[in-house]
């Protein structure tokens, strides 16, 4: 069975790379020959079809509040799609976002596992960098596997609240238990730390990861634990690796303007890991769903972003802005624009209000029209402070894979966030803290050992 599991996984992760090494063999005995130089493990974490694109949970965006669909279109969904929207999904099987997140933690762990068998000292820089981005990329997908299908971090009951399967070798005959939420972030942290030790501070291509990716990482893993220091503390250090801003009003990483239909080029100066969302069962398709009208008329009218993310039809809108450089795809890895949100609020939160309003005024001017100056910021207080930077936040990061974790952190402080949809007349409801908001597992991995979430 592990045989045969890597030959199927392997076999297809391998087939399509150019210049490598043959990985796969037909042996006399009908064993398989797995990868085991620094060059062939460099080349399984560097396959960004397997590593990066299309891998990121969509099912919570699809769950979230900042669009809507028309009665005809939830109608043309199939019927597992229309549950999905409607929040209501118990049992499915489909290929899902459960199992695509899976496959580059298996890599990341197969990884791992070889590089236990090569000395550090054939090449400590490469063998270093092979750890660090199996790491990385382990706790990345541990780190959105957890947002999804657990509940909000609460310190007072994340020891046995039910997290995630800490999948950490590459046998899959290993029994699969689900941690707790507890034991998954501290998984996700621990991982993450160690790469940020191991890894160059920036990426030869966004796809790789590196010490700026990590601390990107860990900055939003302690936001969505609401501990605001330490998420502080390393967007900080993030940004002082790399905090580059994209002028709407004119920039390089602009394609012809900001009103075409694909505004943003692939990989620009804002990018620090790529990643996207997979398009697996998808509800949340660009060309049919409508940006919810408050975020619109959020947007002051010299707010480029306006004009750069979205295009208006008829009396809707659509989201353009996606810094994938395809309309059809949404980019969900760490860009510097989120650290400097997350800075700011984390600022404003512990107190540090100057630093709060200098980071939020910073990103703000990047995306006003050059004719007209961002307003200036003078909240009352902190809790004003964060309100303001919050909405920001929406705004900014608009399909990006963050609303379903903002939504359950932020209702662990009592804002009450609920939602709504209503289809031909009949309004659905998913209320604060409701433990909907740990997504159902796919029914085909539940098990005695794999627990359903509880609803």
């Amino acid at each position: 069975m592990k045989h045969t599991a890597y030959i199927l996984l392997l076999g297809g992760l391998l087939g399509g790379l150019v210049g490598c090494n043959k990985y796969l063999e037909v042996q006399p005995d009908n064993t398989l020959t797995v990868p085991k130089t620094l060059t062939d493990l460099q080349a399984l974490l560097n396959n960004s079809q397997k590593m990066n694109l299309q891998r990121t949970p969509n099912f919570s965006e699809a769950s979230g509040d900042d669009y809507f669909l028309s009665d005809d279109q939830f109608n043309s969904l199939d019927v597992e799609l229309q549950r999905i929207y409607t929040w209501k999904v118990k049992e499915y099987k489909f290929q899902n976002d459960w199992s695509i997140a899976y496959e580059p933690v298996f890599i990341a762990n197969l990884c791992l596992e070889q590089l236990q068998k090569i000395p550090p000292t054939t090449n400590q820089a490469v063998w270093n960098q092979v750890k660090g981005a199996a790491l990385f990329f382990r706790s990345y997908y541990f780190q959105q596997l957890v947002n999804t299908f657990a509940p909000a971090y609460d310190a007072a009951t994340a020891t046995n609240d039910l997290g995630i399967v800490l999948r950490t070798h590459s046998d899959f005959n290993e029994p699969s238990e689900r941690a707790s939420v507890q034991q998954t972030l501290e998984q996700v942290l621990h991982d993450a730390k160690e790469a940020a030790y191991l890894l160059p501070d920036l990426p030869k291509l966004p796809t790789m990861p590196s010490k700026a990716a990590a601390y990107g990482l860990l900055a939003r893993t302690y936001l969505s634990m609401r501990y605001y220091d330490s998420a502080y503390h390393y967007a900080d250090a993030a940004l002082h690796l790399k905090s580059d801003l994209m002028n709407f009003a004119a920039d390089n990483d602009i394609n012809s303007s900001i009103t075409s239909q694909i505004p943003f080029r692939q990989f620009n100066k804002e990018t620090i890991f790529y990643s996207e969302m997979a398009t697996t069962n998808y509800v949340i398709n660009p060309s049919t769903i409508a940006v919810d009208s408050n975020i619109i008329k959020s947007y002051n009218k010299d707010d480029l972003r306006l004009t750069a993310f979205y295009t208006k039809e008829d009396t809707i809108y659509r989201f353009k802005g996606s810094y994938t450089g395809n309309e059809w795809q949404y980019f969900t890895g760490i860009a510097v624009d989120e650290l400097y949100l997350i800075r700011s609020e984390c600022a404003a939160r512990v107190g540090i209000i100057g630093q709060a309003i200098s980071d939020m005024q910073t990103l703000l001017k990047s995306r006003w029209n050059e004719s007209a100056n961002p307003p200036v910021i003078t909240p009352a207080d902190s809790k004003e402070a964060v309100t303001m930077i919050l909405n920001e936040r929406r705004k900014e990061l608009f399909m990006r894979g963050t609303r379903w974790m903002d939504i359950k952190r932020l209702n662990k402080e009592g804002r009450n966030i609920s939602l709504q949809r209503v289809v031909a007349g009949t309004t659905y409801r998913l209320n604060a803290n409701d433990p909907y908001f740990a997504l159902p597992l796919p029914q085909d991995i539940v098990s005695n050992t794999v627990p359903q979430n509880k609803y």
